[in-house]
């Protein structure tokens, strides 16, 4: 029954493969190529290593720096609200000014009529947002170059 058909299959299959050798020999040296590729450029472009940073006191935040300090918001979700209530008023006594903005165009004209303590956030999900000064776009991530 059962051993016989597996038997006949095997010996199917061991013929198959003999008579396209070709196609046999592809399919075992494609793989060995690609993984031969793959370490060589892993080689060629190694990972940076950053060392650790030790834990440091660094002491009390200067809020004289951050008095009339503007903080602008888009898009105007309840999520947003939240982050943006939390930043204001739990780590500074006498809260931040955060202005709710519609759209980015509306936060970049703001960022242009606002003197330069004006600093805008663009919430891209929950979990990610952009920071925008007057000249440039700050990343939330710590950029690592990769190729």
């Amino acid at each position: 029954g059962v051993w016989r058909q597996t038997r006949a299959l095997l010996f199917k299959n061991c013929l198959i493969k003999c008579r396209t050798k070709k196609s046999s020999v592809q399919e075992v040296l494609f793989p060995l190529f690609f993984l031969f590729w793959l370490i060589l450029m892993s080689m060629l472009h190694p990972h940076r290593r950053y060392d650790e940073v030790a834990n440091t006191d660094l002491g009390p935040l200067d809020t004289m720096v951050l008095e009339d300090f503007v903080i602008g918001y888009t898009p105007a979700t309840p999520m947003a609200r939240e982050i943006m209530k939390k930043v204001a008023f739990d780590n500074f006594e006498d809260g931040l000014i955060t202005e709710e903005y519609l759209s980015e165009e509306e936060l970049e004209e703001a960022s242009f009529l606002k003197p330069s303590n004006f600093v805008g956030v663009v919430f891209k999900d929950s979990m990610s947002y952009q920071l925008r000064f007057r000249d440039s776009i700050a990343m939330s991530s710590i950029h690592m170059e990769s190729r």
